[in-house]
């Protein structure tokens, strides 16, 4: 029966990541940080942290930059707003560390994306663009990444 216990308290566990990842998913322009996460599903930072790079193969702050670069893509892609303006759309607080993030996942700086990418997408359905313009996730766009002409 003791063996029953760890593994009910696992799958307790896994539902409040899944918690937490669909609340990033859903508030991610909000500012967010690990502690307030951890306390909306009753867990330590350290715990959640710790379990979410487990459970997900990447840290909280990871994931969270990575959906918002994903929707500064759709709105760069758009071409109304200045990188500016989408930095701050999307929960960033510093231009500088959004234009590095950016940069990491996509292989370009956001200003490059944005002239670039409209005129890759034009005419695409918005669904199968953001498929096939999807930032890359666990790891930096390799040197050399396919550049969009």
């Amino acid at each position: 029966m003791t063996s029953k216990r760890p593994e009910a308290q696992h799958l307790r566990d896994l539902a409040r990541l899944r918690r937490v990842r669909d609340r990033i998913d859903r508030d991610y322009a909000q500012p967010l940080d690990v502690e307030a996460l951890a306390r909306s599903v009753h867990m330590s930072g350290g715990h959640l942290s710790r379990q979410f790079r487990l459970a997900y193969g990447e840290s909280v702050y990871s994931y969270l930059m990575t959906r918002r670069i994903e929707r500064a893509m759709a709105l760069l892609r758009r071409g109304d707003l200045s990188v500016t303006e989408v930095c701050f759309e999307v929960g960033a607080s510093s231009l500088g560390t959004f234009s590095t993030r950016f940069t990491e996942l996509v292989g370009m700086p956001p200003s490059v994306y944005r002239l670039k990418a409209a005129g890759e997408v034009a005419g695409m359905p918005s669904c199968v663009a953001k498929q096939v313009t999807r930032p890359i996730r666990n790891r930096e766009a390799p040197p050399g990444a396919p550049a969009l002409d």
